[in-house]
């Protein structure tokens, strides 16, 4: 089994990520920001890993996934301010991309959004700044010569999900659970034959393994 590395694995999809992994056998890695969160990723079965995405830049990412397979980016800014929405949404991807590179890493995988997320719903320039850097980020992480997996939810609701969703190259917009982000994530992940793919997803009436599979043919 491999060894992934996840980017966010103290958010609403690496946490429902985390016990996927694992449970097929998977060595795991996350990342975490507060000291008091490395306990609870090892009673998870993860390896914990410290640094801040706000000040990590290429080498200390390089550094971090340096034993890592495959990488997953699961981080997000969250509204948290367009500086923010730079360094972790723009920049995160990409200084894991140059790790990956360094590392010989073949297999990333990014949580992405769906492109018209929010259309009509006057967001302000904030929310238009964020969508911008995650574009800038699919775009370097496309253009790499990696085996690289784009997944672009639409609305994230913060719930385990059902295990039934709509995944393809282009679906109608809508909500999906943070738990069936996780469950494709991990799907995608155990058929490594998909690759060089950027896939929409929301909830849906497909049971994730079926979704996938439908991918792969």
């Amino acid at each position: 089994m491999s060894h992934v590395f996840i980017i966010g694995a103290t958010g609403g999809v690496g946490s429902r990520l985390i016990p996927l992994l694992t449970a097929a056998g998977h060595r795991v890695s996350g990342l975490h920001r507060k000291p008091e969160q490395a306990d609870d990723l090892r009673a998870q079965g993860v390896i914990p890993v410290q640094g801040d995405l706000m000040k990590m830049d290429a080498d200390a990412m390089t550094q971090a996934t340096k034993r890592a397979d495959i990488v997953v980016f699961s981080a997000g800014a969250a509204g948290s301010g367009d500086e923010r929405a730079t360094v972790i949404d723009g920049d995160g991807p990409i200084k894991v991309l140059k790790a990956a590179q360094e590392n010989a890493i073949r297999r990333l995988y990014v949580v992405s959004v769906i492109p018209d997320a929010g259309r009509g719903a006057d967001l302000g320039d904030g929310f238009e700044h964020y969508m911008a850097e995650k574009r800038r980020a699919d775009v370097a992480v496309a253009a790499s010569d990696l085996d690289w997996v784009l997944l672009r939810p639409g609305t994230l609701q913060d719930a385990d999900g059902d295990g039934q969703v709509t995944l393809g190259r282009a679906v109608a917009y809508g909500d999906v659970a943070r738990g069936d982000v996780a469950a494709t994530l991990a799907a995608l992940i155990d058929t490594p034959d998909i690759h060089h793919e950027t896939l929409e997803l929301t909830g849906g009436d497909t049971p994730v393994d079926q979704a996938v599979a439908a991918i792969r043919r």
